[in-house]
């Protein structure tokens, strides 16, 4: 009897220790599971490089001014690249090829050629790329020929503007006077319709006698000898229409080392030396052609023709002469 109560006793134990080998069961209360949700995946910023001339002019830093404002409103990734000079036409070709191996979504070009760019830029049309052109426009025939659509242009009325300052400048004189014309890059097409414009202004004064018209390919150094080979063949000018600040700066400068004091200049691209060289009375008149807004609107375009939208072929920014009266 005593043996099998002390069996009943060791049975009991072992079965309210329980099966150590068994789940352990919590008795804690569990908070519910937070419903975390994977993250919005990010919207990828368009990719749209922009390729200017040169940044030694500082037209084009304005222009990159108005273009980096468009990638912060418009939300886009803009990619930068210049040539070293505005001359630099082969370098501007490597730098569209190398976007083109980038996969860029667009283009906005200031082409330093009207024609030479116009194989490279046909290559980003095949690959699916945008391309924007502003500033100097490519040749339509050309873009026509190598079997693009046409590619949309934003710029001035060069020949409108140049006429409005050169006519400025020459309404100075109603006494016979030599004048002459400093020319930006000659395959440029914005550099021949500023010397039309220049031209028509000149031819529309009988007291006026265009004995020189040369290319300075936009530089300030070669303003200055261009100018200075220019007197002498001519001394007797007395008036210059310099198709950029740089080139009209290099006259300018030219002039005022040899003391002809007496010769008027008339320039293109309001840039701050030479708006400080209208107010000091030795410029007589340059025009502002908003490149920072060029920059912006090849962005905001290249923006809509990435989106589907359908753009205008050719959009004109409006232009005004800077003269000392403005300026005061």
């Amino acid at each position: 009897m005593t043996r099998l109560l002390t069996i009943l006793l060791l049975a009991l134990g072992l079965a309210a220790c329980g099966d150590s080998a068994g789940p352990a069961v919590s008795t804690v209360a569990q908070a519910p599971a937070k419903d975390t949700q994977a993250p919005a995946p990010r919207t990828e910023l368009k990719k749209i490089g922009l390729v200017m001339k040169t940044l030694t002019n500082p037209f084009f830093i304005e222009m990159e001014r108005g273009a980096r404002r468009a990638e912060k409103a418009l939300r886009v990734d803009l990619l930068v690249k210049t040539a070293a000079q505005e001359t630099s036409i082969e370098q501007q070709i490597q730098i569209v090829d190398d976007m083109i191996a980038a996969k860029m979504a667009a283009i906005v070009i200031a082409p330093g050629d009207s024609q030479r760019l116009v194989p490279v830029l046909k290559k980003a049309v095949d690959s699916g790329i945008k391309v924007v052109n502003i500033d100097n426009r490519l040749d339509p025939e050309a873009v026509k020929q190598a079997g693009m659509p046409p590619i949309p242009f934003i710029s001035v009325d060069n020949e409108k503007a140049a006429y409005a300052a050169a006519k400025f400048v020459a309404s100075q004189f109603n006494k016979p006077t030599e004048a002459a014309i400093l020319e930006g890059i000659r395959s440029a097409d914005n550099a021949r319709q500023r010397m039309d414009g220049a031209k028509r202004a000149f031819s529309e004064n009988r007291a006026i006698k265009l004995v020189a018209s040369e290319s300075a390919n936009w530089k300030i150094d070669e303003g200055h000898a261009v100018t200075q080979k220019i007197f002498a063949k001519h001394p007797n000018v007395k008036l210059i229409f310099a198709a950029n600040d740089m080139m009209g700066l290099g006259a300018l400068k030219y002039l005022q080392e040899s003391g002809k004091s007496d010769v008027k200049v008339g320039a293109y691209d309001a840039l701050a030396d030479a708006v400080a060289e209208v107010k000091a009375g030795h410029l007589a008149v340059t025009v502002d052609q908003q490149a920072a807004e060029q920059g912006y609107q090849g962005v905001a375009l290249a923006m809509r023709l990435l989106m589907g939208e359908s753009v205008p072929e050719i959009t004109l920014i409006d232009t005004r002469l800077v003269t000392s009266d403005s300026v005061k």
